[in-house]
């Protein structure tokens, strides 16, 4: 009846664990909701560091990354965080495995799977402590059974050990757990007495820092054990809601000057007429001189003389695709307006053949006569 009575006990010790262990890796530890964007009421400008925006001089935004509250008469710095956008409350710290700011926060805790805060620290505490009285109760019982074995069979206690390994074996797990869970359950009745958090230990252990959370032992564990847990702030079975875009500051731009030189491409085209112009004007009067010796001096002239002033003419008939391929040139062009290499080679090569067709018109003619 007895061992009926103690296996009972073990496993509704055991059950009592387990869910001390479920309400530590299931229950929200105090993570702050991110905002969608800075805290406006934070920013201000200095006027002293400016920042040339568009040609235009203004001041440069300044944002605080620290600011301090008062705790209990004291003040205390708390920092901005990049990540969630907001003032971390004090005691409040970002977790960089959850990537979020949790309250009052102890530790992550990589056996439950969850970070340890201000809405679970109690249940990890208990869990912890309950699993450590778990390994004292059946390291106990399997040495206490142990011990009737040699009563019962008068014998060693390899003897006994031979009648029951499982006993054995449960000692020993029961040996090497309670070096975890009870080292770390005195080092959290160390903590709790003291009122400070694993995180808080750690890092400002060598700065000899004023605790100004510590309020005396007995308050301490009343403020764990007995305080209301607060409500969570998260409603993790909301919609998520969209995040409205803010509207776009509207940016200063400069106000486009007046073009005072004109078009230009109409500038090109009235230069290549002009170069025109004056190109028929040469060649024609070449042409009158060259009619004018040939009345005067008769019209005994050989016949083919009416075929060189025809290639005379004829150059002047192709001088006006000077112009438009100096205009398709143009066309071509965007954001050059030169006129192309092309374009004068034609010109001046227009230009020599007129001056060579007259010059051996000329010739023949005094030939001739």
């Amino acid at each position: 009846m007895l061992g009926y009575a103690i296996l009972v006990v073990a496993v509704l010790f055991n059950i009592y664990v387990l869910i001390l262990l479920c309400l530590t890796s299931s229950r929200d530890p105090g993570v702050i909701p991110r905002n969608l964007h800075p805290p406006e009421e934070e920013f201000r400008y200095d006027s002293s560091v400016s920042v040339d925006i568009g040609g235009r001089q203004t001041p440069s935004l300044q944002f605080p990354r620290t600011k301090e509250v008062m705790v209990n008469g004291h003040p205390v710095r708390v920092k901005y965080c990049d990540t969630c956008m907001l003032y971390r409350p004090p005691r409040c710290s970002h977790c960089s495995i959850c990537n979020n700011c949790v309250e009052r926060f102890d530790h992550h805790c990589p056996w439950v799977g969850q970070c340890i805060g201000l809405r679970n620290y109690r249940y990890f505490f208990l869990f912890v402590s309950s699993a450590t009285i778990l390994c004292i109760y059946v390291f106990s019982i399997s040495a206490f059974y142990i011990k009737v074995l040699m009563n019962h069979y008068h014998g060693t206690v390899w003897t006994a050990m031979k009648e029951s390994p499982a006993s054995v074996i449960l000692m020993a797990y029961c040996f090497i757990s309670l070096w975890f869970v009870g080292g770390l359950t005195g080092f959290h009745l160390y903590l709790i007495g003291t009122n400070q958090t694993t995180y808080e230990n750690f890092r400002y252990r060598a700065d000899n820092r004023l605790n100004v959370y510590n309020r005396g032992c007995l308050n301490n564990f009343l403020e764990v054990f007995c305080t209301k847990v607060k409500p969570s702030r998260n409603n993790f079975r909301a919609f998520v809601q969209e995040d409205v875009p803010r509207p776009p500051p509207q940016i200063i731009s400069r106000e486009s000057e007046p073009d005072l030189g004109g078009d230009p491409r109409s500038k090109v085209e009235d230069d290549l007429d002009i170069g025109e112009d004056l190109l028929k004007i040469s060649q024609r009067r070449n042409i009158e001189e060259i009619d004018e010796d040939i009345r005067s001096r008769g019209s005994n002239g050989p016949a083919h003389n009416t075929s060189e002033v025809d290639s005379v003419l004829g150059s002047d008939r192709r001088a006006p695709t000077i112009r438009s391929e100096a205009r398709h040139s143009s066309e071509g062009r965007s954001e050059s307006w030169e006129i192309s290499s092309e374009v004068l080679a034609n010109s001046n090569l227009t230009e020599t053949r007129g001056y060579v067709a007259s010059k051996e018109v000329r010739q023949k003619l005094g030939g001739s006569f």
